[in-house]
């Protein structure tokens, strides 16, 4: 796995919605590297741990990679601080990424909270292929939606309280899609029970699915193992580690 670990400068940042941020990051060698699901590991000043963040965008021609984050604690309320023009220390990129097949057909990405920022890449890669599924807690969570359509995608929004888009979770549309259309292949990341409930979703159509797990890391390499999962390969059950193994696994390897 080829990973670059450096000081980058952050050439835009903006604030999205309530503590979500998203920075832009010059670093031409790690978008040159990068694909679709990894990530990067982040080091806040004063913290020892890095932070893992998923990449939302990769601009090779630019040489840029977009990260999009939530404030969930000390750590990442310190990256937050970090404005345009000054420096990120950062590992990047880390993980194993979704499949990306220009032979398939429909798609469908589905991202829930803060885990839709990994499918946005996906979405400019496979454009009126792709349906794209987001589902949030309430209006003022919402965030990607211009991107997604500027990708030509299909979008389809959900919140919990239906004060934006459809009221209820993505499986709904999700569901009604999967009736009446062949799909090659689901993308998924957010909370684990909506993951599960996609898995099962497709095990029962034969579906390939791929998800992506959220973990707390401390190397990022796979050298602590301090992020191992349980999954199965071959009827075999073994403990993989999100950080190398993943964090996109086949839903039919993880063990529920």
């Amino acid at each position: 796995m080829k990973y670059t670990q450096g000081i980058f400068p952050i050439a835009a940042k903006q604030a999205i919605a309530k503590n979500i941020y998203s920075f832009t990051i010059s670093c031409p060698e790690v978008a040159q590297a990068a694909v679709p699901g990894q990530f990067v590991h982040i080091r806040a000043k004063g913290y020892t741990l890095r932070r893992p963040i998923s990449i939302c965008g990769i601009d090779k021609k630019k040489g840029t990679l977009r990260i999009v984050f939530e404030i969930r604690g000390e750590g990442t309320a310190e990256i937050a601080k970090l404005n345009e023009g000054e420096l990120i220390d950062m590992l990047a990129p880390l993980g194993h990424g979704f499949t990306v097949d220009d032979s398939f057909g429909k798609v469908v990405l589905i991202g829930g909270g803060i885990g839709t920022p990994p499918m946005l890449p996906l979405a400019e890669i496979y454009g009126e292929k792709a349906a794209v599924i987001t589902g949030f807690r309430d209006s003022s969570a919402v965030i990607l939606q211009d991107d997604f359509k500027r990708t030509g995608a299909e979008t389809i929004l959900c919140t919990d309280n239906g004060s934006a888009g459809i009221h209820g979770f993505v499986t709904q549309p999700f569901g009604e899609i999967i009736e009446k259309e062949k799909i090659d292949l689901v993308c998924a990341c957010g909370p684990m029970p909506m993951l599960k409930n996609i898995a099962a979703m497709c095990r029962e159509k034969g579906i390939r699915c791929e998800i992506s797990l959220e973990e707390r890391m401390a190397c990022g390499i796979g050298a602590c193992l301090g992020c191992a999962c349980r999954t199965k390969r071959n009827d075999e059950e073994y403990f993989a580690h999100v950080c190398k193994d993943g964090p996109v696994f086949n839903a039919e390897e993880v063990i529920w």
